[in-house]
């Protein structure tokens, strides 16, 4: 029963697949009672291959795989069963064999899995489209590099104070890259069709510094919808935080929670703002358009952040080891209003560095998001129209006195 409700999951959503493309034709190649069919077919075999004979699944295996050859070249004169089809009918008789061996949960899995990627052929093939030659040399360079380079690096020490380890400084850029590169595929996916708070959302977790300049520089030249850029600017600023506690808790679980008090206080402001806006003040979005973004898996900007990521480091380590614990605030402040993200990462791996300690550490990067803060707010202050910059003025400068008020959560 587990392996027919299994099959019948993946043959309606083929068999929907099929109707929605063709709505007057049938399912030509298997809708649900086919797939179905091929699940338990993928049981029985199991237990018979169990039981009887070890050659019985795989000689049904390529029964399925005969049969759906075959069809490909005897087919209906206008369609043939394709890869997909071929793949998903065999991967459906493996559900069966895998809920007789006691693997339901991996059943489970691979059948859910089926079902999303068929029944999203749709949006991927118009997704896809969408791609530009950038995005893929982009991708591949960053797929290169960090799927064969990465192993190569090598994880030791370097230089004064041990400061640099090049696995671990790479190790941050995938982490970085690949976060910015969620953000960005949303961006690319969602287009003109998000709201304005999406669209801020979504841009605040592919970079938040490149949203706030995009939408203060288009408030200049369309000074109508100033109240939806700012909207668009606040969100981007304030979904910062999130971010950055994200990143911080997959290497340093205990400095990550030790900052929710301290960057809830300060996401206050934020998230206020936008209700208000939101429930009582609705902006106009209807010729919004999303700005555009580097996308953040190219070279150039893996390079670049591996290059501050590294300097922060060694100066985090040169003035741990000369005892100067004092000057990590300051030079906190002075990463933040460069890069937020290289400092909390850096604290963050200073888990093992007992001259840092929790709450230094937890202090500095609630600082250098302060200064972030204060660095989005001028360029929104220079670039800006009137009305963007009096409203992202007034909720960062309230963020910025929530994160000095919060230095005291800090535990």
């Amino acid at each position: 029963m587990i392996s027919a409700c299994l099959g019948a999951l993946v043959g309606m959503i083929r068999q929907w697949s099929d109707q929605r493309d063709a709505p007057d034709r049938a399912a030509d190649f298997g809708g649900v009672r086919t797939y179905t069919f091929l699940a338990i077919l993928g049981c029985t075999g199991a237990f018979l291959a169990d039981k009887a004979a070890v050659a019985v699944l795989p000689v049904l295996l390529a029964a399925v795989a005969l049969h759906l050859t075959a069809l490909h070249f005897r087919g209906p004169p206008d369609g043939h069963p394709g890869s997909t089809t071929f793949t998903a009918s065999l991967l459906t008789c493996l559900l069966g064999a895998l809920v007789w061996w006691g693997q339901t949960q991996a059943a489970i899995l691979v059948a859910a899995t089926t079902a999303v990627l068929i029944g999203l052929k749709q949006p991927i093939h118009a997704w896809t489209r969408t791609f530009t030659v950038d995005d893929i040399r982009a991708t591949l360079q960053f797929i290169a590099i960090t799927g064969v380079v990465l192993p190569l690096v090598p994880n030791r020490a370097y230089g004064p104070f041990d400061a640099f380890n090049p696995n671990a400084t790479w190790l941050m850029v995938v982490l970085i890259s690949g976060l910015g590169f969620v953000g960005y595929i949303l961006m690319r996916l969602l287009g003109t069709k998000a709201g304005i708070a999406i669209t801020g959302l979504v841009g605040g977790l592919a970079s938040s510094t490149a949203t706030t300049l995009a939408f203060s520089r288009r408030s200049r030249d369309e000074p109508g919808l100033s109240a939806s850029y700012a909207l668009a600017v606040i969100v981007a600023c304030t979904v910062m935080l999130p971010r950055v506690l994200v990143l911080i808790s997959l290497i340093n679980r205990d400095l990550a929670v030790g900052l929710i008090a301290p960057f809830a206080v300060m996401a206050v402001p934020g998230v206020g703002f936008a209700l208000w806006v939101l429930l009582f003040r609705r902006p106009e979005e209807a010729s919004v358009e999303t700005p555009h973004l580097h996308n953040p898996l190219s070279l150039g900007i893996a390079v670049k952040f591996a290059v501050i990521y590294a300097v922060v480091a060694f100066l985090v380590k040169a003035a741990t080891s000369l005892g100067l614990r004092a000057g990590l605030l300051p030079l906190s402040f002075l990463s933040g209003l460069t890069d937020l993200d290289a400092i909390s990462l850096s604290m963050a791996n200073s888990r093992n560095d007992a001259s840092v300690g929790a709450q230094l550490a937890a202090q500095s990067v609630v600082l250098a998001a302060v200064a972030n803060s204060l660095l989005k707010g001028g360029f929104a202050l220079a670039l800006g129209s009137p009305r963007l910059r009096r409203e992202v003025a007034v909720v960062l400068a309230l963020t910025i006195v929530a994160g000095a008020a919060a230095l005291r959560l800090v535990p």
